[in-house]
């Protein structure tokens, strides 16, 4: 019923031609006093051979109308052959679409050359800067085998932890970098948590020891169905973060007694204002702390949703400034019943 209305609007300007011909035909006949039924037979004549036309019009539109339909729905993604210009302005139109694609297409294929271009350059300049981070380790270790004096290796673990951050930055980096295709780097398997959660504790192990943070850690029981990589990732950005914004106390993590499958990693560090909680996983968004401190870039907690979405697990934050943080992390999976 559209295509009909859309039909007859465009065709009303010559059903009126035809009304006003077909009056003047009728007219001029009348004064010559032709008989009325050759004069109605060429009238019904007339009629039936313009709504001929016009039926067979109507079938020609909406063919036109449906083939246009199908080549513009494949817009943005492909542009498909456009159908034969019935007038010059719908030739306007398609060269015009044609040319919108093109500068489409320029675009995504210069977006793209220009990101892997930056993705080749951040990958080398992670890849180099392990080699010194690796020297300063070699050297570290020298000089904790020799017999030095005390002041002299005072600074060694101050250095050590220094290092560490490094190298978390540098993964944060390459992470950073493999996030927007990580779809195809993902193995789903199932893992039962506490191993995956000792793996984190372990790689920051020195760390608690050299801020002299206590660490609260029971068994976190349960299995996870998720990619260990990208997991252990996150675990590890939230405890980074824990240990940044903790200067004393303890870190506490277990699993959530009240609900089925829920991880928590709980500090009793400087917390998070009130007005920042909604924000903090913002991409870029530092907060009162990291403008505080200088101490945030406001890409963990954004790189810790965004695996989490894409793993399908949850993550929250509830903290009270002066008293702590609280991470809580929904890894369970509702068990699927095979018919």
């Amino acid at each position: 019923m559209k295509k009909l209305i859309s039909y007859l609007r465009t065709r009303s300007g010559l059903f009126v031609v035809y009304l006003l011909i077909l009056f003047i035909f009728t007219f001029i006949l009348y004064l010559h006093n032709i008989s009325s039924d050759a004069l109605g037979y060429a009238i019904l004549l007339s009629a039936v051979i313009y709504a001929a036309a016009c039926i067979a019009g109507f079938v020609r539109y909406c063919r036109h109308t449906s083939r246009v339909r199908e080549a513009l729905e494949a817009l943005p993604d492909e542009l498909r052959e456009l159908p034969g210009c019935c007038d010059i302005a719908e030739e306007l139109y398609q060269e015009k679409i044609r040319q919108l694609f093109q500068c489409k297409t320029d675009i995504e294929t210069n977006g793209r050359i220009s990101r892997q271009d930056m993705l080749d350059y951040y990958s080398l300049w992670a890849h180099q800067i392990k080699t010194p981070i690796s020297a300063m380790r070699l050297l570290l270790q020298s000089f904790e085998e020799e017999e030095m004096e005390e002041q002299q290796t005072e600074f060694i673990p101050s250095m050590k932890m220094e290092l560490f951050k490094t190298e978390q930055y540098v993964e944060m980096v390459m992470s950073y970098l493999r996030m927007e295709d990580m779809s195809s780097d993902l193995s789903l398997n199932w893992y039962e948590t506490d191993q995956i959660v000792r793996q984190a504790v372990r790689k920051y192990s020195q760390l608690f020891i050299l801020q002299r943070i206590r660490l609260d850690y029971r068994e976190c029981e349960g299995r996870v169905l998720t990619d260990e990589k990208w997991m252990l990732f996150v675990l590890e950005q939230l405890l980074s973060n824990a240990l940044k914004y903790t200067n004393k106390g303890s870190i506490s993590i277990y699993m959530d007694p009240l609900k089925e499958g829920v991880l928590i990693i709980e500090d009793t560090g400087i917390g998070i204002q009130a007005e920042d909680l909604p924000r903090i996983f913002e991409k870029g968004f530092t907060g009162y702390n990291g403008r505080k401190d200088k101490k945030s870039t406001g890409i963990g907690l954004y790189l810790c949703k965004s695996i989490c979405t894409k793993l399908n697990h949850g993550l929250t934050v509830e903290s009270e400034v002066g008293k702590g943080t609280k991470v809580k992390l929904d890894l369970y999976r509702k068990p699927q019943i095979v018919e």
